[in-house]
């Protein structure tokens, strides 16, 4: 008889949520605190909130010298910055310094940074400027100032290496759910595909679209989940880097693909391109999807996406 453990923890400042199918109980815990352990691992050489990181260790020495890291975060980057290309600098790892020196979403924040400040900047913003090396397997950030920041592909990316752990432990129905960034593989415990609620923007738990799935992955980005009000305006987290600025008109991007780290990487993006650019780009990649819901809760879906009812 299949048995079924469920756990959430607090990883990478979000809640992940764990869910292990096997027939020995004991399997599934020993493969969800295995799947933690990765998600731990991940964290300590990704977050910039980590003195010891290997991306701390970037940052501090931009515009100084070339850092040695590891091969996996030197893949990691090579990977952000073919999106990077494919977007057209919509998705950028180097914007870091945006969100850190200019933009508080919280209620220390009270005026809205100067536009000076804004284009200074911006200006150190550009993944051009992240200096790859594979023979000696270092990254050297080309002007003093600028910032690696994996916000907009960390969760997705721990999401796939904990789903890669838990199979290792022979779970083959499972979920990872990363803050809402998820991958799910095999059946639920009934045997039924797995139902995955995609939500309301600003209203939590009321989902106007299911999907069913047996093995893919989904992440979704909105404004609503980070803000700040100035002046009666609501601005939120998601920041153009080519601008500095928060992003207007969308309400929430949902990304559905195979991988949890390029769905995760594309709703940022797709948010910063706009309703029509960002469509017409999901419609020409293999295997992915996506749904918009505009300013206005009207919703655009990608071509190959049946419209839900």
């Amino acid at each position: 008889m299949l048995e079924q453990i469920v756990k959430t923890v607090k990883l990478m400042g979000n809640a992940f949520e764990f869910t292990a199918i096997h027939e020995d109980i004991l399997n599934c815990r020993e493969a969800i605190q295995a799947a933690i352990n990765e998600v731990q691992r991940i964290e300590a050489f990704l977050s910039t909130y980590i003195e010891t990181s290997e991306v701390s260790l970037i940052n501090r020495n931009a515009g100084k010298e070339a850092v040695i890291v590891s091969k996996e975060l030197i893949e990691l980057i090579k990977r952000a910055i073919k999106i990077s290309e494919l977007t057209q600098g919509a998705f950028d790892i180097s914007y870091g310094g945006v969100d850190d020196k200019l933009w508080k979403f919280d209620s220390s924040m009270k005026k809205l940074p100067a536009d000076e400040d804004l284009k200074k900047t911006v200006q150190l913003v550009n993944y051009r400027n992240v200096i790859i090396d594979e023979k000696l397997c270092t990254v050297y950030l080309k002007n003093k100032g600028m910032k690696l920041g994996f916000g907009a592909i960390g969760k997705g990316y721990a999401a796939m290496k904990a789903k890669e752990i838990m199979l290792g432990y022979g779970i083959q129905n499972g979920v990872v759910n990363a803050a809402g960034d998820l991958t799910v593989w095999g059946t639920r415990l009934n045997g039924n595909p797995w139902n995955i609620g995609i939500a309301l923007p600003e209203i939590k738990y009321n989902y106007f679209s299911t999907l069913t799935l047996n093995e893919g992955s989904i992440a979704t980005s909105g404004d609503y989940e980070k803000y700040v009000i100035i002046d009666g305006k609501r601005y939120s987290h998601t920041i153009d880097p080519r601008t500095g600025k928060p992003v207007q008109g969308i309400k929430s991007v949902s990304i559905i693909c195979p991988n949890a780290e390029m769905a995760d990487a594309l709703t940022t993006p797709v948010m910063v391109m706009g309703i029509d650019v960002g469509l017409n780009l999901i419609n020409q990649l293999h295997s992915v999807a996506c749904i918009i819901v505009d300013d206005k809760g009207k919703m655009h879906i990608s071509k190959n996406l049946r419209r839900p009812t």
